[in-house]
């Protein structure tokens, strides 16, 4: 594909179909259009292991597949198959299915630093029920969320903190904190601020730096000290950092901790997991008030349950997270020496742990630039590879990561020449890309 004349015509058409019937033309705002340069979102057919292939028939090596849910690649057959085999048994009743008994046993073998667990579709319903579970526990009202980081629901108690604070109180954005990852002194100072008021603290523990030593240790100490929570958000990290999560890994036990992503490959399922004492309170054996927890109609759909259940199969058999490990790391030597080859390896910089890559794209001041993406983007886009970022899955090859390298020489090429004129506009093809937290459309 060359790149002056790459097009997509049908995506285009396809995109404006979207728009006119969905707001934002995507169900998730980082699948927005706006996320890629103008008239080069491609709208996707189908896809099979690391590959998609796009409406006007164009064929790319995708990363961050699923939002990192899809880190086997796509329809990956030992999880189709345990799919197949649930559909012609029926996928909700007005009763459990033994499949949840066999899920959940499952999941808390994987994860054994966890005592309980219930299942949801979405991660948003999962850290918002941790929330008020940890908010009935302890008869608190606020939350603390790590501000340096970018997600944890869709919910009035976290959006109200982002820009996109449309339609929310401040009287519950005002019950919403932030402490700084990384400062156990921030973080103190803030409990002892508001002594007694914060009923959790909710963090991923791990992100695109390491933990400092001592940090997730000390972070436990503080919570018990302070009589708060610990909620590790492991979206990501489940899975990515080992089978059970970066608590698995560092060894740091949270009270409660959500999962979701990568745990089913693309079919809707979350977790919320933690100890029993706490997790109880959302069911019927206890003396205390009664917590509305998780009641999600499609919450335990005997598919999804059967997905979750072959991927956890297939982590620990076939050793994913190691490969995923070596994959990225793999990926990111190449993409750093192809970047540092055409003289912008202090610009397009690669970050984050090998089994959970983004990149940066740095101005000629070192500055982040949203136009300087859009060009490493469209340029990455015309070689065949799509990447929001560089989060591997385990279908990827060799070849395909030999392909990507080659791609991002060519993007970095171009993106020299930008910085040789300082100035990149004649090479974005139209407005640059968008950060999704932003207050105007």
């Amino acid at each position: 594909m060359d790149s002056e004349e790459f097009r997509l015509p049908r995506s285009q058409a396809a995109n404006e179909r979207l728009h006119a019937m969905i707001p934002g033309g995507a169900h998730t705002y980082a699948k927005g259009d706006d996320q890629y340069p103008e008239n080069l979102a491609p709208v996707i057919s189908h896809g099979r292991g690391a590959h998609v292939w796009d409406v006007d028939g164009n064929r790319y090596i995708e990363y961050g597949s699923g939002l990192r849910s899809v880190s086997l690649g796509h329809a990956h057959p030992r999880v189709t198959e345990a799919v197949r085999r649930e559909l012609d048994r029926g996928s909700n009743f007005v009763r459990p299915s033994i499949v949840e008994a066999d899920a959940a046993e499952r999941f808390l073998a994987t994860v054994p630093t966890a005592e309980m667990v219930k299942f949801a579709k979405n991660g948003s319903d999962a850290t918002t029920a941790a929330v008020r579970l940890a908010r009935a526990a302890t008869g608190r009202p606020r939350v603390a969320i790590c501000g340096d980081q970018p997600f944890f629901s869709v919910d009035d108690w976290f959006i109200g903190s982002t820009p996109m604070s449309a339609g929310i109180p401040s009287a519950i954005t005002d019950l919403t904190v932030a402490f700084p990852y990384g400062d156990l002194a921030a973080t103190e100072e803030l409990l002892t601020r508001y002594q007694d008021e914060v009923a959790c603290l909710i963090l991923e523990p791990a992100g695109h730096t390491e933990p400092p030593p001592g940090y997730l240790v000390g972070l436990r100490e503080l919570a018990d000290r302070h009589g708060c929570v610990l909620v590790f958000d492991e979206m990501i990290s489940g899975f990515r950092w080992s089978e059970a999560g970066a608590q698995g890994l560092y060894g740091v036990v949270p009270d409660l901790s959500t999962f979701g992503k990568a745990l089913g490959n693309g079919f809707a399922i979350s977790a919320l997991a933690g100890r029993r004492e706490l997790m109880e309170r959302g069911g019927l054996r206890h003396v205390d008030d009664r917590v509305f927890l998780l009641s999600t109609t499609h919450g335990a759909e005997t598919h999804s349950l059967a997905a979750a259940m072959a991927v956890q199969t297939t982590y620990v058999e076939e050793g994913i997270t190691e490969q995923l490990h070596a994959l990225g790391e793999r990926l990111a030597a190449g993409v750093r020496d192809a970047a540092a080859g055409m003289g912008v390896g202090d610009h397009v910089v690669v970050r984050g742990r090998a089994s959970n890559l983004v990149f940066a794209t740095l101005d000629e001041n070192g500055q982040p630039s949203q136009q300087y993406r859009t060009l490493f983007l469209r340029r990455l886009l015309a070689g065949g590879v799509l990447a929001p970022s560089f989060v591997v899955s385990s279908a990827l090859s060799d070849a395909d990561i030999d392909h990507t390298v080659d791609a991002v020489a060519q993007a970095c090429a171009v993106y020299r020449k930008a910085l040789d004129v300082g100035d990149p506009t004649s090479w974005l093809g139209g407005r640059p890309v968008k950060p999704v937290f932003r207050r105007l459309a």
